[in-house]
């Protein structure tokens, strides 16, 4: 152990109360005693870590120095995710920080010109409620509540997501509250005061749990603060001043029935200030000899009175370590860095200490994995937390209607409280209780859908922890991270979730059906993180889960079920999901065959580094991943590998392909973005595939539907025919075509409940045709202007990209086109912007992405291109709606629009967090964003989609008190009650009836309270139309 005291950390002589360190351990927080107010100092660490740091001029010691408090600071504390800073004083005020942006170093006011502030903090909020000096502040495990105790001998519960808002205020203290700390699971937070007692307070109702006095009975009030501690596995709470037989003590508290048969006995005056490091350890091991298990064991640091510290191992009976004397005077506050191996003590004759500890004297940090087992066998599922909005309100409700929502809301709050605590206008997401491990929880409202829940041998249940990967801000937000458990970085999930494809599924981007993704073949462009997206059959439809593992080392996150991990920067790179849904065929323009997509994938050999071009790439090639399918390709020819006493038909159910997959021909190289043009007078904007000698294509699995073509079969006449090979259910047929096939597509719809196939292929010669699954020409050959360079078929629509980059659509079904040869040089803005992506939705509506991020749709209507995605826009970054997500069980937004936003879309609600933006204009941003997202919506005609942003939209006016949008929603929705010849209001809208929207909508206007003449009003008019 080395023993430092830095002498540069000074309040000018004047005692320090309290120092936190960083999250990241860059820097400290000291808050005490200015020379006419409060003072807070946020300082260097490198300067304390490394003495070539202390010596050099060129480092700054001092960050900043903050007067605003008007008198004494008693504590300062960092938030989990290290972006806030509170501080509470003897001015009864609590005050958080958050840095500004750098405009330069400032001086501090009336100071020598040398004190210059390199860091600018500013105060973002004061938070005014208590009466008496503040004397303790401390956030909640994931940064959703921060407490603070007083003189006044009440503890306040802010809203750390809505601050100024207070959420309750506990009394039942009699005597000067002067120590706060939460229960790492999030479940209790406890306090202790002069009244010679500690209460354990229950988050989910914020009333006392238990009362413990017994150890406190002989203690008097002559301690300036009583900091108390909690363990890292949430087992026990340690008390600051306690007494056992006339000696002072730091009282031990099971959380198993709050007993308190053990304490820490020696020191000499009364305790001040107990401190848990935040790692748990085990035993460490010799070098060479085999691993013994051992118990892991905390490790806890006591500051006392009598000017000492003791640092004491669960596993010892002794401390492991007493230093006597290390200051003047009581020692006042005590942090630990997070690695678990550094601390600083601060004491009230006005200097600070750092003890820099070896692992081979505490012994080695537990991982995350083995951390999480721990929690899992002592707290099984995770919580989370949540809270009713002003618990109870005081508005007398006249509706019996709107009593019933009410009572559901919180009926649905206590159903939850046994896992579960109640947040902030449902801000946090819930937990649903799992009965007899079938039900869903719905832990991470847009990321994760299922929980993979196993049985062990003796019948318990265990849930699996999967893994999030982090945003790309550098810092994170623990409010989207709540209750999720963490999976050690780089394993996978698909071993446990085989994957069972659906007739009506469609490719899901970066599946890792078949395809082992290297790191450049995922989704994120930013540093690799790998995705694995299952599709699981379900009688009622397709419902995808998703697991995302990051190859790249995850840093721990502030989660709930990951419990006390370290609090730390966020790993570069955001893992989201592009979700995807029947019917939608994303392609990529640029085509590549599935060896080299795998080469490329190993060899990173991607030439663009666009997500969707690796989406697609991986997704044209399903079919031939080496693992699941059974079909590989060798130079460009198809070799099935049978196995013996193995029907074909399981193979091709076996092969890892999507009903709508496109496999496109591979290949010999990566095409020229722009194509030697063929007529002197047309310019090719976009790259042609090439034709191969042999392809093949698996249009459907259920039944199985599997086309080859085979280019140059015989020369015949001077003119080289090719030959069309189509197999269903063991038919087969064949046709000749006088030129090389160079694209081929296919999909299935239904009609009075038959199945069609429709397949089309695009030859060199610009000719286009289209048959069905029994050989028919659904449609006479289609010459095309250019070449093509993409082509997809959904439902009973064709759509053709030619290299001219026009775009058509037809409609086989009907005989008609929906979209004629029409041009994408509108939106194909500056000379290097290209198409990355391109789909057709089950609708026929066609999408196109651009490698400049931007996202357009074709509207037939409007008969021009619309904005439907942007990853460069700015709403999408602060809009801010995460309070508006549906609760338990409903199913994620999943569509055209969320596979053109996926990524973008997940980004922008965890960036919003960071945004700066004032809250007024990020209520703004929010509500333009979700406008938007219901007019793309619309325009895709994607009615599921409609209808999720259409109750987030509701959700979001009930929160915000938009009454006069509100009601102009409710009016669109019910509309005219009596018939008339005049009006031209339509009943239904994307097929979805509107007065049935407006039945889903009532509920969510029947939780705020405001709203219920509104509620009233419009659920009169629903039930007269209903008996009429």
């Amino acid at each position: 152990m080395k023993l430092l005291k830095p002498s540069w950390v000074s309040h000018n002589g004047k005692p320090i109360f309290s120092v936190d360190i960083h999250p990241d351990g860059t820097k400290f927080a000291t808050g005490g005693q200015g020379e006419d107010s409060g003072k807070v100092m946020i300082w260097n660490m490198a300067p304390v870590l490394r003495e070539e740091d202390e010596k050099n001029d060129g480092i700054p010691k001092m960050l900043c120095q903050m007067d605003n408090h008007l008198a004494c600071v008693n504590c300062v504390r960092w938030s989990n995710n290290g972006l806030y800073l509170a501080s509470g004083g003897d001015d009864k005020l609590v005050m958080v920080w958050k840095r500004a942006a750098l405009i330069g170093p400032s001086t501090v006011f009336g100071s020598s010109s040398k004190l210059a502030n390199v860091e600018q903090w500013r105060c973002v909020t004061i938070l005014r409620n208590h009466t008496g000096d503040v004397m303790d502040v401390a956030w909640s495990p994931h940064d959703v509540w921060l407490a603070s105790c007083s003189v006044d001998n009440t503890i306040v519960i802010w809203n750390a997501r809505k601050f100024p808002e207070m959420v309750t205020c506990l009394r039942g203290h009699t005597g000067l509250v002067k120590g706060l700390t939460w229960d790492p699971v999030g479940k209790y937070i406890a306090s202790q005061a002069d009244d010679h007692s500690l209460k354990v307070w229950r988050t989910v109702d914020w009333q006392m749990e238990a009362n413990i006095t017994k150890p406190f009975s002989e203690c008097g009030g002559t301690t300036h603060v009583l900091r108390l501690s909690w363990s890292p596995d949430g087992q026990y709470l340690v008390s600051a001043h306690a007494m056992n037989n006339s000696g002072p003590t730091a009282q031990i508290v099971e959380r198993d029935g709050w007993k308190t048969n053990m304490d820490f006995v020696g020191h000499r005056k009364a305790v001040t200030v107990v401190k848990f490091n935040p790692k748990i350890f085990k035993k460490k091991q010799k070098n060479g000899s085999s691993p013994k298990p051992s118990c892991p064991y905390c490790c806890c640091a006591v500051g006392s009175k009598d000017r000492s510290l003791s640092v004491w191992l669960t596993s010892l009976k002794r401390p492991l370590v007493v230093i006597h004397d290390l200051f003047d005077k009581s020692i006042m506050d005590i942090s630990w860095t997070l690695t678990g191996l550094g601390m600083l003590v601060c004491s009230m004759d006005g200097t600070v200490a750092y003890l820099d500890f070896s692992l081979d004297e505490l012994g080695d940090p537990l991982n995350e994995e083995e951390k999480n087992s721990i929690h899992q066998n002592i707290y099984g599922k995770s919580l989370a937390i949540t809270n009713t909005e002003a618990q109870l309100s005081t508005t007398i409700i006249e509706n019996p209607e709107m009593l019933k929502y009410q009572q559901e809301r919180q009926n649905s709050a206590q159903a939850n409280a046994g896992t579960t605590s109640t947040g902030a206008e449902s801000s946090a997401p819930k937990v649903n209780s799992v009965m007899n491990g079938e039900s869903l929880e719905d832990i991470r409202k847009n990321l994760l859908k299922k929980q993979v829940e196993t049985r062990t041998a003796d019948g318990r249940r265990r849930i699996t922890p999967l893994c999030i990967a982090q945003l790309d801000t550098g810092d994170f937000s623990p409010a989207l991270f709540n209750s999720a458990p963490i999976l050690p970085s780089g394993s996978s999930m698909s071993n446990q979730l085989p994957p069972q494809l659906n007739s009506d599924s469609s490719p899901a981007p970066g599946s890792s059906l078949g395809l082992r993704p290297g790191p450049d073949a995922m989704l994120t462009s930013p540093p690799p993180s790998g995705a694995s997206k299952v599709l699981e059959d379900n009688k009622d439809g397709v419902k995808s889960s998703l697991l995302i593992t990051s190859a790249s080392k995850i840093e721990p996150m502030k989660a709930l079920d990951s419990r006390f991990t370290e609090r730390s920067k966020a790993t570069p790179g955001v893992t989201a999901a592009i979700a995807s849904t029947a019917g939608i065929t994303p392609l990529d323009s640029r085509p590549k065959d599935a060896v080299s997509a795998l080469k490329d994938a190993k060899a990173k050999e991607e030439t663009s580094s666009d997500s969707e071009d690796k989406m697609a790439a991986i997704n044209k090639n399903l079919a031939f991943g080496k693992r699941k399918g059974e079909l590989l390709m060798e130079g460009g020819e198809v070799v099935e590998k049978r196995k013996k006493g193995r029907p074909r038909k399981d193979k091709m159910t076996a092969a890892a392909a999507q009903p709508f997959t496109q496999i496109t021909p591979p290949s010999d190289r990566e095409p020229s973005r722009v194509a030697p043009p063929q007529a002197p007078t047309v310019v090719l904007k976009l790259p042609t595939p090439s034709a191969q000698k042999a392809f093949s294509l698996q249009v459907s699995m259920e039944p199985s539907v599997f086309l080859e073509v085979e280019n140059e079969v015989s020369v015949v006449a001077g003119s080289k025919l090719s030959q069309l090979r189509c197999s269903r259910d063991g038919r087969d047929w064949n046709t000749l075509l006088p030129s090389s096939v160079v694209v081929a597509a296919g999909s299935r719809w239904k009609l009075l409940q038959r199945s069609h196939d429709v397949l089309a292929v695009a030859c060199e010669d610009r000719m286009l045709s289209v048959f069905s699954s029994c050989g028919r020409r659904l449609l006479p050959p289609i010459q095309l202007a250019t070449p093509v360079s993409a082509l997809h078929c959904s439902a009973h629509f064709v759509m053709a990209l030619t290299a001219g980059a026009t775009l058509s659509v037809w409609d086989v079904h009907r005989q008609k086109a929906l979209v004629k040869n029409e041009s994408l040089l509108s939106v194909l803005s500056g000379s290097d912007t290209t198409v990355s992506q391109s789909l057709l939705t089950q609708q026929g509506v066609p999408i196109i992405g651009l490698s400049n991020g931007k996202s357009y749709c074709f509207s037939s209507s409007l008969e021009t291109w619309t904005l439907i995605a942007d990853k460069g826009d700015s709403l999408v970054q602060c809009a801010d709606f995460r309070s508006c997500l549906p609760s338990h069980n409903a199913p994620v937004s999943s569509g055209p629009l969320a596979a053109m936003q996926g990524r973008n879309l997940n980004a922008g609600r965890l960036a919003s967090r960071f945004s700066s933006t004032p809250h007024h204009l990020q209520q703004s941003m929010t509500l333009a964003f979700l406008e938007n997202q219901l007019a793309a919506a619309m325009t895709l005609l994607s009615a599921q989609e409609y209808r999720y942003w259409l109750l987030i939209y509701a959700r979001f006016l009930v929160n915000e008190g938009s009454e006069f949008r509100l009601r102009e929603l409710c009016k669109e929705l019910l509309g005219p009650v009596h018939k008339s010849a005049a009006s031209s209001w339509e009943p239904t809208t994307l097929g979805l009836r509107k007065r049935e929207l407006l039945r889903e909508v009532l509920p969510v206007i029947g939780e705020n309270l405001r709203f219920q003449r509104l509620f009233t009003e419009y659920q009169d008019q629903l039930e007269l139309l209903r008996n009429k």
